[in-house]
């Protein structure tokens, strides 16, 4: 059977880092009250002329060296992101052209926290079709510039960064075993960023009124999130017909260390099964699994023939998971 297999994986984190001391400084918090509160201890923050292709661009460099593959070979790039270069065109047209991956065509994805995996499920659906063999599936976010810095229900828990991995179809039985998404229009209200789109555009008569920055009902959303996290990860144990007992890893998106606390007791996931790497690099969004997958790799966390279990919650509402066979 044709499976979609993970081939190489990458991952870039720019060099500035601001630590909840730094934020003391800026805002009214306490290290105490974020780690508490988050799990957070820092967050990177790109350069004012790093934009998100950039990022993507270097995950995606390492994601194809660890590969082994020429870009020439990638057939198809697509980005996940909420923090695109540009409204036009997608931010994987830019990556695309900047690794000179000329023969492939680029489509980003929106589904916030979630989108990661819903391209994981794209690309698995693409690959087992015959449509296409390889495929770069690239996740970067520069949220930082979406951000107020004023209000630290928010300010605090995001930070920059870039993920990517290269998935082909090969025969045998490793690679995506199940994909689940699902989505929940009616609570976008939740999460979201007001302005800046067709809905209400940022004006020069309303751009000192309108809000810019993202919008979060916190503890509306910690409820849902772990209902979704229990849905996504029960479905892809139901799809595979395993048990958490079998799961080497599980990869959740790094959003907040309560709700995977919460989630993962419900689910009998022991904590040495999870990986966690939000208090060094906050919540990034789509990028967080990705940047996740590769540091666990190069820890030794994940080796050949490991199930890995990755689940993701965000703004849409959406939410996903997948398993993988390594």
């Amino acid at each position: 059977m044709l499976h979609t297999r993970f081939i190489g994986t990458g991952h870039y984190l720019p060099k500035t880092v601001l630590t909840n001391f730094d934020l003391e400084k800026i805002m009214d918090t306490s290290d105490e009250w974020i780690r508490q509160r988050t799990g957070i201890h820092q967050r990177h923050v790109a350069a004012e002329d790093e934009a998100t292709s950039d990022l993507g661009l270097e995950a995606a460099r390492n994601a194809i060296s660890d590969a082994g593959i020429a870009p020439e070979e990638i057939e198809y790039v697509m980005c996940a992101t909420l923090t695109p270069d540009y409204f036009m065109p997608a931010t994987a047209c830019m990556i695309q052209q900047k690794l000179g991956a000329k023969r492939a065509a680029a489509l980003d994805i929106n589904a916030a926290c979630s989108g990661f995996l819903y391209g994981v499920q794209l690309a698995d659906a693409l690959i087992r079709s015959g449509a296409y063999k390889t495929i770069l599936l690239v996740a970067a976010e520069k949220l930082t510039v979406r951000l107020d810095w004023r209000k630290r229900d928010t300010a605090v828990l995001f930070g920059d960064g870039a993920g990517a991995v290269v998935l082909r179809g090969e025969e045998g039985e490793h690679g995506v075993l199940s994909t689940f998404a699902s989505a929940d229009g009616s609570a976008y209200q939740m999460l979201h960023i007001p302005s800046g789109g067709s809905r209400e555009a940022i004006t020069p008569d309303n751009i000192n009124d309108v809000e810019r920055g993202i919008m979060m009902d916190g503890q509306a959303l910690y409820k849902r999130a772990v209902k979704a996290f229990g849905e996504a990860t029960e479905r892809a144990l139901q799809q595979t017909q395993l048990t958490s007992e079998n799961i080497k890893l599980f990869v959740p998106h790094q959003a907040n260390k309560r709700i995977i606390d919460s989630a993962t007791s419900r689910l009998g996931i022991p904590d040495e099964k999870i990986y966690l790497n939000l208090d060094r690099v906050a919540n990034t969004s789509a990028a967080s699994i990705p940047i996740a997958l590769d540091q666990a790799r190069k820890e030794g966390r994940i080796v050949d023939n490991d199930i890995v279990l990755m689940a993701a919650f965000g703004a849409g509402l959406t939410w996903a998971s997948a398993m993988v066979r390594w």
